[in-house]
């Protein structure tokens, strides 16, 4: 069985899982990240709610393209 293909993808998540964990360790932020029209924002007095649920959307068609990229054959 040949496992180079499956270790390439673990490389290149491992790849993407450490430049997410430095961005979020140096407290980088990115702007349009949670701020996209259609993601919900409820502000109340004392209470707040943000669901961006178009942010998720995107970046699971992202990460989708990507994924599909590395596991063509």
């Amino acid at each position: 069985m040949d496992l180079s293909h499956t270790g390439k993808i673990l490389m290149a998540l491992g790849a993407v899982l450490f430049v997410l964990g430095a961005l979020l360790a140096l407290n980088v932020r990115i702007p349009f990240l949670g701020h996209l029209p259609g993601d919900i924002a409820i502000q109340r007095k004392g209470f707040s709610f943000t669901f961006p649920i178009i942010t998720c959307i995107l970046l699971s068609v992202a990460l989708s393209i990507l994924l599909n990229l590395f596991s063509r054959r």
